[in-house]
């Protein structure tokens, strides 16, 4: 029975990913949704297999944790519906509802766990708690991310459509992580939600409720799901938005804005204690820190004071884009991200020797790349497990590759190579 119920359901989501507009007006073929769909599907299955069988090695237990939740709370619907209704809003720790950015005893903390069983819940409804049924519903949903994402790097670097889409959907741990049951798959769809809002906001200088309701869906579901991203986000729309009133200046207005936006992130706790944000991302290393497991690293104490945030960017950026490293390989999974890593620089290589033509869009191209290296910085200073960094890092890939491939000049590399053949 179950497997009719997934052969139905699948052919259901192949229907329907054809027929919402927000996808057919992305210009894909119905062939290629249908794909993009069924290639969400696949990894959100071996995602589940890997969690199953390999799941003490590569830390993926947390995937078939939190489908155990929901199936309890699926339950729960049944047995006592006003606690299923009313459960998510509870907190039961004496701060109330304080302690936005704790790591512990925190409402907020607890949430993002707490909405994606709930969330998992409601599929379950559906699904009847099949794991790999829910699979199919967690695809289509956020398969919205990359289309928005798509659709305005499309709109932003036209021309490049082969590259972008390669780029966009089939990056490989952006796919496996972001389609996998987990958090990483919403928390792209509202990075994408948002940037599709601004950008068309921006483009059309319309800003009605229908595109502020697309803004703050994407911002709720970051601040719901890992809402330290808020800390680098925030910045980078606010400063998109102004720099796309000075063009030519938008190099100078990152550069000037993201200044100022440092010196608040020190200084602000000095006007309200609430808002030590150097403090948030101390605990939260130390909360990692007391995690031991495998992929764990040794790393420096960051101290919640510029000299020691700025002592330790090297580390940072080490964790976050170096590694892993060839030695840090133990299983396929980090085998992957060490080889994915290498083939962006090497992507990075062919950009500086074989670029094509620059986007007129650079507010937008700054916006990617300021947002991505922020997150990735808060990601190295806070995080200290390979797997989980690989994960995290998964939902700016897009943002940083996309505008890489889109500027290669393909045609002169492909020229150069029948050359060198020819020789």
């Amino acid at each position: 029975m179950e497997y009719l119920l997934f052969v139905a359901y699948l052919v259901l989501f192949a229907w329907l990913v054809t027929k919402v507009k927000f996808f057919t007006k992305a210009e894909l073929t119905k062939s290629q949704l249908i794909i993009l769909l069924l290639l969400k599907i696949i990894a959100c299955i071996f995602y589940g297999w890997i969690g199953t069988y390999y799941g003490g090695l590569a830390k993926m237990n947390d995937t078939w944790r939190y489908h155990v939740s929901s199936v309890y709370e699926y339950r729960l619907l049944f047995s006592d519906p006003g606690e299923y209704l009313t459960n998510l809003f509870y907190t039961p720790y004496e701060n109330g509802y304080a302690k936005f950015f704790g790591t512990s005893d925190s409402y907020w903390n607890d949430l993002k766990g707490n909405f994606f069983v709930k969330t998992l819940s409601v599929f379950n409804i559906l699904s009847f708690g099949n794991y790999y049924i829910n699979g199919i519903f967690y695809a289509f949903i956020t398969l919205f991310g990359p289309v928005a994402v798509y659709r305005v790097m499309m709109d932003a670097l036209p021309g490049k459509r082969t590259p972008i889409l390669l780029a966009t959907f089939l990056i490989p741990s952006f796919l496996y992580w972001c389609s996998g049951i987990h958090k990483e798959g919403l928390i792209f769809t509202g990075i994408g939600l948002c940037m599709y809002s601004i950008y068309f906001g921006l483009k059309e200088n319309k800003w009605g409720l229908k595109r502020l309701l697309v803004l703050f869906a994407g911002l709720l579901l970051i601040v719901v799901l890992r809402n330290f991203i808020i800390i680098t986000i925030i910045p980078a729309l606010f400063t998109w938005v102004i720099a796309a009133r000075f063009k030519h200046r938008a190099a100078r207005v990152f550069a000037v804005s993201y200044l100022i936006f440092a010196v608040l992130f020190f200084t602000t706790k000095y006007i309200s204690p609430g808002l030590d944000f150097p403090r948030v991302v101390t605990d939260r290393q130390l909360a990692f820190i007391n995690i031991k497991g495998p992929g764990t690293l040794p790393v420096n104490r960051v101290e919640p004071n510029a000299i020691s945030f700025l002592e330790n960017i090297p580390q940072a950026v080490t964790l976050t884009i170096l590694r892993p490293y060839p030695t840090d390989v133990k299983h396929f999974l980090s085998l992957a991200s060490a080889l994915e890593m290498l083939a962006i620089f090497g992507m990075l290589l062919l950009l500086i020797f074989y670029r094509g033509n620059r986007t007129s869009n650079k507010p937008f191209i700054y916006f990617c790349y300021f947002f991505s290296f922020s997150l990735l910085l808060a990601i190295g200073f806070s995080q200290n497990n390979l797997g989980a960094i690989s994960r995290y890092r998964s939902v700016v890939l897009p943002l940083i590759v996309v505008p890489i491939v889109a500027q290669i000049d393909w045609p002169k590399i492909q020229k150069s190579l029948l050359t060198f053949i020819k020789k």
